[in-house]
């Protein structure tokens, strides 16, 4: 079992939040303000912008209503999410047909520009802020709470709009054959953690088994041609449930890009990650070489990424975060450019770019309105530089923050997942 299913089955169990002091919550709030200075991260939002958001998701079902007709409706058909257990958000939500010569993937992603467009206060807020800030039981959102947990997130058996990527895969490559992006209308018919997910795939008799089942195989041999193809894949051990959301997201962002790209010509928010110099590459497969119980396949040395894939698999578990350890010392980081020259080296991908997580990713917003108004912001470049530098800015955050909570004796994961609750000082003794 994953690290992330055994916690949700802790969860499960009736495992409550992890108690701290006053004191230690004190602590822990002085060192996310002091955080939040150094990286210039927004923790309130200003009053125009929450005032916007409530205005603006006064009457959510009588907005839908009004505009069914101008969308596809999506509400008959059969459609989950599946996230971490301790998601506030839900992005995406996924739903898959066999038919006799084809499979059929919608991807339906959080409609955020019915509401977020370049001339709202709460876009300027989300350009100032880059991104959402996810610390051990603490969330600095990108959005307005209304919009990000609730008005825009696809919870269960509620109307949501959707900007959906539907697919048509061929069944024997599982390359497009169509690609169709429109506004929508749905209606998530259920809300899954990763643990349920894997639930699903195993038992025939419970709800949306035969979805599960069926969407699992088509991301597992897409997962197993991306290899092929020379995408590195750093965690080879990854559960069904992850590899169904990552794989069907990286189809439906890729189907995206290629769209913008190809058929458009126009510019957009890409993704793109350089590759490590010759040399560089030639020293982290020399550091794994000679790691103990560990052997590169002679007959991958010509492709590193290959070669590292084939080592993961073999190599005793010991080992494996060495492996990575040494791969990620090399890599550059990946950035946003306004072209996708260069593709992205980790994944192989000529054209690559985000699309499916507008709530907590700057990139995805912008690209959402360049899909739906082919509309380029004049800003766009500067705007690629601020997802960038916010987006390395969160993570840093995190790292520091997750370990000055390892200093004052708490386990990030265990807070992760479980969150935080203060208790009087007679009861912490």
């Amino acid at each position: 079992m994953s690290d992330d299913a055994q916690a949700e089955a802790g969860t499960a169990e009736g495992q409550g939040p992890v108690e701290i002091s006053e004191e230690v919550a004190r602590h822990l709030e002085n060192k996310r303000e002091e955080l939040f200075e150094k990286f210039e991260i927004r923790d309130a939002f200003p009053e125009a912008v929450l005032e916007e958001a409530r205005e603006l998701t006064d009457d959510v079902q009588g907005d839908i209503d009004a505009e069914i007709d101008d969308r596809e409706d999506l509400r008959e058909l059969t459609t989950w999410t599946t996230d971490p257990i301790d998601a506030q958000d839900f992005d995406d939500a996924i739903s898959i047909e066999e038919r006799d010569d084809e499979y059929v993937l919608w991807v339906h992603i959080a409609d955020v520009t019915h509401y977020v467009h370049p001339d709202s206060a709460m876009w300027d807020e989300a350009v100032e802020r880059g991104n959402t800030v996810y610390l051990p039981g603490y969330t600095i959102h990108m959005l307005p709470p209304v919009l990000a947990e609730s008005v825009c997130s696809l919870v269960p058996n509620e109307e949501r709009f959707a900007h959906t990527v539907e697919m048509h895969l061929d069944k024997e490559t599982l390359s497009y054959d169509e690609i169709d992006i429109y506004k929508s209308v749905i209606e998530s018919d259920e809300r899954l953690t990763y643990a349920q997910a894997e639930k699903r795939i195993e038992d025939p008799d419970a709800p949306l088994h035969e979805e599960n089942k069926l969407v699992h195989e088509v991301a597992d041999r897409m997962h197993e041609i991306r290899k092929e193809d020379g995408s590195l894949v750093l965690n080879p051990a990854r559960d069904r449930a992850h590899t169904i959301i990552e794989e069907c997201m990286l189809k439906a962002n890729k189907a995206v890009t290629h769209e913008l790209m190809w058929n458009r010509g126009v510019e957009a928010m890409y993704r793109v990650h350089p590759q490590p110099s010759p040399d560089e590459w030639s020293n982290a497969l020399q550091e794994i070489q000679e790691l103990d119980g560990v052997s590169i396949p002679g007959d991958t040395w010509d492709d590193p990424r290959k070669a590292v894939n084939a080592t993961l698999e073999s190599a005793p578990g010991r080992q494996l975060d060495k492996i990575q350890w040494a791969v990620m010392k090399v890599m550059p980081r990946a950035t946003y450019m306004n072209d996708p020259f260069g593709g992205h080296h980790a994944l192989n991908f000529e054209i690559y770019g985000h699309f499916t997580s507008p709530i907590r990713r700057l990139s995805d917003l912008i690209n959402h309105w360049i899909v739906y108004q082919n509309d380029v912001p004049e800003t766009l470049l500067q705007l690629c530089d601020r997802a960038s530098d916010k987006q390395k800015d969160a993570e840093q955050c995190e790292r520091e923050y997750k370990q000055f909570l390892q200093e004052v004796g708490l386990d990030p994961m265990a807070v992760n997942n479980r969150g935080l609750e203060i208790v009087e000082e007679s009861e912490a003794e």
